[in-house]
């Protein structure tokens, strides 16, 4: 698995991507290199938003389609992504899809494990992946159950910065 760009890169762009379309909630699958999401955006209960979602199903012929993101589209997006982040010393929003979505790339990652599918729900995370030895693995977790780990890649990422 060491030829492949690590999850929690890949998964965190998509991620970003996910939150421009204001989706939330979805299905995440993983095609030979390519991810295949489907989700809906959250529904905004303004009038403005409400005529803007109708002409634009209106415009597309499916209202639903799923989203491809092939690697090279992951790898715009990743630059896309670093373009607009800032250096902060605050603690980036852990709820935010594409937080959560690193976080779990970074659990992968350490499990070497390959994704085959992932599901967001509101609170929770359905992740099914292959572990290193080749077993298929199925786990349905609460979402805040990545925060201890989220809280120890946020301190790892931050000292580099910190040398005196």
């Amino acid at each position: 698995m060491s030829n492949r760009k690590s999850y929690d890169q890949q998964l965190r762009a998509i991620g970003q991507s996910l939150e421009a379309k204001q989706i939330q909630v979805f299905e995440l699958k993983k095609q030979g290199t390519s991810y295949v999401v489907r989700g809906e955006p959250e529904i905004d209960p303004s009038l403005l938003a409400r005529l803007r979602n109708w002409r634009s199903r209106r415009q597309s012929s499916t209202p639903s389609a799923a989203t491809r993101y092939s690697p090279a589209d992951i790898e715009r997006l990743e630059r896309l992504g670093q373009a607009q982040r800032s250096k902060s010393d605050r603690l980036p929003d852990f709820y935010s899809v594409s937080n959560t979505l690193r976080t779990v790339g970074s659990y992968l990652n350490s499990k070497d494990a390959e994704l085959l599918e992932l599901q967001k729900k509101p609170l929770t995370l359905t992740i099914v992946y292959q572990d290193h030895e080749g077993h298929p693995r199925f786990e349905e977790r609460a979402i805040v159950s990545f925060y201890k780990l989220f809280i120890e890649l946020h301190a790892k990422r931050r000292k580099p910065d910190v040398n005196l």
